[in-house]
């Protein structure tokens, strides 16, 4: 585990990838794309999807993976404060933080690398939903494997904060 920090200056961070999700809307209402095999490498191409409800107020996260690629559909209901941290050693943007509002009304796909640290709290009235399209199945094969997650969020540290 990488040492953390507790002064993160905000910025952009090497390897997330932030995109901008169009609506296409009509008459019978709308439709926009997550995410094409043309547009991310093989190695984040998702290996399963699935869709998580926030409630209001309520936080998911911190985290990070080892190996795991997280493809977040931020595009229906809910506002969300999204933040990452990168404290991978190796990083050209070690030590940097990337804080955003997204959701309903700025809807985008975040792509989070691994060891990218993240975590999201719904600040709407109401349920949030975010769907999620790793490029790594949730617990491998047939759910034999360790869950590959580094958790933050029992840890008395300030260095990811989600208030």
């Amino acid at each position: 585990m990488a040492q953390q920090q507790t002064e993160w200056p905000q910025g952009d961070i090497d390897g997330v990838i932030v995109k901008r999700v169009d609506h296409y809307s009509d008459g019978r209402g709308w439709l926009a794309e997550l995410f094409r095999n043309d547009e991310l490498e093989q190695s984040m191409r998702p290996a399963m999807g699935y869709v998580s409800m926030t409630r209001p107020d309520m936080a998911r996260g911190p985290h990070a993976h080892r190996e795991q690629t997280d493809c977040f559909a931020f595009v229906l209901s809910g506002r969300f404060d999204l933040r990452m941290w990168d404290n991978r050693p190796e990083s050209s943007t070690r030590g940097t933080r990337c804080f955003m509002t997204v959701g309903e009304d700025n809807p985008v796909v975040v792509v989070v690398p691994p060891g990218v640290v993240h975590g999201y709290r719904n600040m709407a009235s109401t349920d949030g939903l975010v769907l999620n399209f790793p490029n790594r199945l949730y617990a491998g094969e047939g759910r034999k494997q360790p869950v590959d997650e580094i958790r933050y969020e029992e840890e008395d540290s300030a260095a990811f904060s989600m208030e």
